[in-house]
């Protein structure tokens, strides 16, 4: 089996996905053929040598349906011939994108592939793809959860209650991701990842004086009576402040086989090691990391300890923390240049981002292993393994 590596990297600058935000202005199309264009003019390669683009996006509707990945390839100058598709595995769908990248690369399938994603949460709002009263569930799912699913938020707060992690402590980690992402950019450790777009150079949400005492302050973000009445272990600590904004932004990864990376004498970042996917409870709906990261260790026959760095997605800080009690993982080794509670959650384009910052931090950091997972709504997690090369 061939080895598949990630050549190129990059992403835009992560807007607030309000009609305010720094991105609103750019169609979600464009957004992505963006990092498509930086792809080839950082890599040197000729875009028509491209097998398949495939593209993450959660919310596939209004300017974001038909495709969009087709499209971004047309908006970005690429060949007709180079063909597209558009994958939703939830929050995780473009990592989801790099494992089929990866794996079809490994089989021979391709040669050259683009795994990307993108969401203009301020265009196309979360949850736009579910007009008020449709069920997106059906009977089926209703009887076997008679009770009820729950949003993501409620998910996020069940999480901490169980896990018995308390306001300070979220604050705390949300507070020292702000101050990772600050420290990143003024150390210019973001420059060689992010293509800036209309003028917008840096991430809109980064909030470099933010304190335990600020985020102290900020009301429970999803207290509900009926919730309450329900679920009464919970204590209402998650806020705007502990959990990951909305966001516009787009990312893309270029991954060859290793022979393809040397003809075309591209550098690789990283080799693509080992991946993981799996379901788990949709009422916790958040836990999956858990069990993906230990499916995707067996894998690749290694350790917990001989990851050098993870990235593990800041949806709620409740996820990471609870992933790290089960794991025992070093967080000083996890979301080293900040996360997603400070860097942002653009939906279908945080699986690349996060593979983009990892594989630059990878090199900067000199680290041999890498591990990435994430969580998704309904229930499932996204795990993969990178290897320096």
């Amino acid at each position: 089996m061939r080895d598949a590596v990630i050549v190129e990297a990059v992403r835009t600058p992560l807007g607030k996905g309000k009609p305010n935000g720094a991105l609103a202005h750019v169609h979600p199309v464009d957004l992505l053929a963006h990092t498509l264009r930086a792809l080839v003019e950082r890599s040197g390669i000729d875009p028509a040598l491209v097998d398949d683009v495939i593209g993450g996006t959660v919310d596939q509707v209004g300017e974001q349906a038909m495709n969009t990945t087709r499209y971004a390839v047309l908006s970005a100058g690429f060949p007709e011939t180079v063909p597209a598709t558009t994958v939703d595995r939830q929050c995780g769908s473009s990592q989801q994108a790099v494992h089929f990248a990866a794996q079809g690369v490994m089989s021979g399938a391709y040669d050259l592939v683009v795994a990307c994603g993108v969401e203009s949460m301020s265009r196309v709002p979360m949850w736009s793809n579910v007009p008020p009263g449709t069920d997106p569930f059906g009977p089926g799912v209703a009887a076997r959860y008679p009770e009820g699913l729950v949003p993501q938020g409620i998910s996020a707060e069940l999480i901490a209650a169980k896990w018995s992690i308390g306001r300070a402590q979220m604050d705390e980690f949300a507070v020292s991701s702000h101050h990772r992402a600050a420290a990143a950019w003024e150390a210019g450790l973001f420059d060689a990842e992010v293509a800036p777009l209309d003028g917008v150079t840096r991430d809109e949400c980064v909030r470099p004086g933010s304190t335990p005492e600020i985020l102290g302050g900020l009301r429970p973000a999803y207290h509900d009576p009926g919730f309450a009445e329900r679920f009464p272990q919970i204590e209402w600590n998650i806020t705007a402040g502990n959990a990951s904004p909305v966001n516009d932004g787009a990312s893309a990864v270029l991954v060859a086989s290793a022979e393809t990376a040397a003809r075309l004498g591209l550098r690789p970042l990283a080799r693509l090691h080992s991946f993981a996917v799996t379901g788990s409870d949709p009422l916790l709906m958040l836990t999956g990391v858990v069990p993906a990261t230990e499916k995707v260790l067996r894998r690749a026959g290694l350790a917990l300890d001989d990851i050098d760095l993870f990235e593990v997605n800041e949806a709620f800080a409740s996820v990471v923390l609870a992933w790290q009690q089960e794991t025992g993982a070093d967080l000083d080794k996890v979301n080293v240049h900040g996360g997603a509670i400070a860097l942002g959650h653009p939906l279908g384009a945080s699986g690349t981002r996060l593979t983009t910052t990892l594989v630059h931090a990878m090199r900067e950091r000199g680290a041999r292993y890498a591990l990435q997972t994430m969580c998704e709504a309904g229930g499932l997690a996204n795990a993969m393994v990178l290897e320096a090369v």
